[in-house]
């Protein structure tokens, strides 16, 4: 059933050399850096086959998001959001953490103090060597009693037909990620702006800007005085407030300003 739904966006795509040359001001701002932040959203998991909610070929275009990502719809049908949600981790067990992950990794080794804070749940970051990524949106990998809320990583759920149960109470398991209608996890929303606020970079990378809290991110490190750098291949609300924007993939992007940044302080 879902094959057809998530066969087009697995093509994979060419990344060809870029055509990009970027400020030396950028480098310096990086440089200088205390604290650099990067906000992640779809746009980075799409560049590793993983489809996209919203846009033109958004999956909500073909689906209704009432009918599985919502709690009383996961009541009501727990077997057919569960294979949904198994299918998506399917997906995502067959791809790899495109150029852009492992830039962001590799900015967590060389600089100082490089905080991640995604809206995805595909722990693609993770994979690529990332460490203290705040998920904004949960984990498709982790799970949770929905009665007792005894929590369960993937790799250790019992293999079931339909909906895993819950081997201490009998309730039935949810995966751990925000659903329509559900508060974000506020530990990690009050971390993700305690360190917005105290960025003095922040990259905005592949999210529309229009999903809050999280949208609220770089207005808020902008208004505590942060570089803003938006990389994403489409105009969006946070490209009106960025002080630099970078019309690329970040698996192109990334790491052509590492490159760029090395040339610059080495040279």
């Amino acid at each position: 059933m879902w094959q057809s739904i998530f066969g087009k966006s697995q093509e994979d795509e060419k990344m060809d050399s870029p055509n990009l040359q970027l400020d030396p001001f950028l480098f310096e701002q990086v440089d200088k850096a205390s604290h650099i932040v990067a906000l992640t959203g779809a746009g980075i998991s799409a560049e590793s086959g993983i489809p996209t909610f919203r846009g033109e070929e958004g999956l909500w275009k073909i689906m209704r998001p009432e009918e599985l990502a919502n709690f009383d719809a996961f009541m009501e049908n727990p077997d057919r959001v569960s294979e949904w949600y198994e299918h998506r981790r399917e997906i995502i067990d067959n791809v790899e953490p495109n150029p852009g992950h492992k830039a962001l990794a590799s900015m967590q080794e060389e600089f100082d103090y490089v905080t991640i804070i995604t809206q995805n749940v595909d722990g693609l970051h993770q994979r690529a060597g990332s460490e203290n990524v705040i998920e904004l949106h949960g984990n498709i990998y982790r799970n949770y009693c929905v009665d007792c809320k005894k929590r369960y990583d993937y790799n250790n759920l019992r293999p079931s037909e339909g909906a895993p149960i819950c081997d201490e109470c009998g309730g039935y398991i949810r995966p751990d990620v925000v659903w329509f209608g559900e508060s974000l996890p506020m530990a990690a929303v009050n971390e993700a702006e305690q360190h917005a606020a105290s960025a003095d970079v922040m990259f905005s990378i592949g999210t529309s800007g229009v999903v809050y809290p999280a949208a609220g991110l770089p207005r808020m490190a902008k208004s505590h005085d942060a570089y803003l750098v938006e990389i994403n291949p489409e105009h969006t609300d946070i490209s009106l407030i960025a002080d630099e924007t970078i019309r690329m993939k970040s698996g192109i992007a990334l790491p052509e300003l590492l490159n760029q940044y090395h040339s610059w302080k080495y040279s």
